[in-house]
């Protein structure tokens, strides 16, 4: 009975709440495949991450498509769904459809930082490691 009351209260900050609970999790997943293919590849993160935070493409997207987009292309993690079985998409949708909705970026260290520039509730969500 708490559980109605408290969602019939304020419902769209519940489904706020919960989709960034979603990215949370898809900005971990897609770190995670960067360093899984890292350990595969003598500690090499894919080399086309950008040192700005940029745009991922989204899962069958053309690589000339990402590039024309200014889109990072991450393809080498979902290929043979070896680290990614796809992209994760944000879960409000993007403005351009070929964009995950995700940001990626890498510093001269090597240190990757992955962000959800949609996150709601003033809530920031990005990883870096």
């Amino acid at each position: 009975l708490a559980a109605i009351v408290i969602i019939a209260i304020n419902p769209n900050r519940q489904f706020a709440q919960a989709r960034n609970t979603q990215r949370t999790s898809d900005v971990n997943a897609i770190l995670n495949g960067v360093y899984q293919y890292a350990v595969d590849n003598s500690g090499k993160i894919p080399a086309n991450i950008p040192s700005t935070p940029t745009q991922i493409c989204r899962t069958g997207i053309a690589a000339a498509t990402c590039t024309s987009d200014g889109l990072v292309d991450l393809s080498v993690l979902t290929n043979l769904e070896r680290y990614l079985v796809s992209m994760p998409i944000d879960p409000s949708g993007t403005v351009n459809p070929n964009s995950s909705g995700y940001n990626i970026a890498s510093t001269t260290n090597g240190r990757v930082t992955v962000s959800a520039p949609q996150a709601e509730l003033s809530v920031a969500i990005s990883v870096t490691r």
